[in-house]
């Protein structure tokens, strides 16, 4: 099978930062079929893309048109990729979150797409190295962008882009921000084509997706690390992918309630076998392995009450608020402060 490829720079002069992006296809292509198309595919990415420069397109074999991103099988059909733990910068290119596939009889669902289109590529390429079945959905656990910038790469795919009711405005209310700090940090190389890419379908409540003898469950939460989360139960194998409502090893990130998460961990039922972190190790055994999340939030909360019953001003309670759990996560001067500000702005209000 062949895939279209297209060198992208930064406007025409002949210093600017380059890059090869992948253009996938929702069908495989053999490479009549990929050079048949690859004009007219390759003008309308260009359009999309003003602020860049794209060379001809070439259709290249699948194995050297791009590097797919490692895949762990946890289940039968679930292939996660786990993503490092780290800020993003200009050698990890935004691969920072967790990602996963689950494959049905007649289609695949992408779990969340990465922090840039570089990733989403990849990712798209370690689905085709599996299989060939359609893409049809991509599903967002939350709308933080080292979940959702790699997003566009799966659209042209064929994936319809499903998330909770209340991410697409709050996606496209930060894009903007998420792009332009992203695009700091990796730099215009490894940012490359990178856009958001917005949600079709929004979930209420609960919904199910058939993937052909695979029916996924996806259930849109009440406001806990963000105001959108959403996982999604793959039912035959009694999987749950958590998305960033649960954290293993990198600190936890408070982007909605405090008290709100520490509900929503309680409340994930029925017979889940293992959970797909949003940040750890692909899947962890469900509830054991999310004790030690439970037991920093529960920490944060307890912390920050008894700084408020002493009357301790913020400044002075976020130096010590979460600190007995500082040995137990990476990243822990980069998101602890933050989380203890929010947790004390929350629970003045108790």
């Amino acid at each position: 099978m062949f895939e279209l490829v297209v060198l992208a720079c930064l406007g025409g002069a002949p210093a600017a930062p380059c890059a090869q992006r992948v253009l996938p296809s929702p069908t495989p292509q053999s490479r009549a079929s990929c050079e048949a198309t690859a004009p007219e595919r390759a003008d309308r990415w260009a359009a999309a893309h003003p602020d860049l420069t794209v060379h001809p397109p070439a259709c290249l074999p699948r194995a050297i048109a791009g590097k797919p991103l490692a895949m762990t099988e946890i289940a039968p059909g679930i292939h996660v990729h786990e993503g490092g733990i780290g800020v993003p910068d200009a050698e990890n290119m935004g691969d920072l979150a967790n990602l996963g596939i689950i494959i049905g009889d007649d289609s695949v669902a992408v779990i969340d797409a990465g922090g840039t289109r570089a990733v989403g590529e990849r990712l798209y390429l370690a689905i085709r190295s599996i299989t060939d079945k359609p893409i049809t959905a991509l599903i967002y656990t939350h709308m933080h962008p080292d979940h959702t910038l790699g997003g566009s790469a799966l659209v042209e795919a064929g994936a319809r882009i499903i998330a909770h009711r209340k991410l697409d405005r709050g996606l496209r209310a930060r894009a903007g921000n998420y792009e332009a700090s992203l695009d700091r940090l990796i730099g215009a190389k490894g940012f490359m084509g990178t856009r958001a890419a917005f949600p079709v379908d929004g979930v209420e409540g609960t919904s199910e997706i058939d993937l052909g003898g695979r029916v996924l469950t996806l259930r849109a939460w009440p406001t806990a690390h963000t105001d959108n989360d959403l996982t999604v139960f793959d039912r035959a194998t009694s999987t749950l992918f958590a998305g960033d409502l649960v954290f293993v090893g990198h600190t936890p990130a408070l982007d909605g309630s405090l008290t709100g998460w520490m509900d929503v961990l309680e409340r994930f039922e029925g017979p889940i076998k293992r959970v797909v972190p949003g940040h750890g190790p692909p899947s962890i055994p469900w509830p054991e392995g999310g004790e030690p999340l439970k037991a920093y939030l529960a920490t944060l909360a307890a912390n920050t009450r008894a700084a408020l019953r002493k009357g301790q001003s913020i400044s002075r309670a976020i130096e010590h608020i979460g600190e007995s759990e500082r040995g137990k996560w990476q990243l822990f001067d980069e998101f602890n402060p933050r989380n203890a500000t929010a947790a004390y702005k929350e629970l003045e209000w108790e």
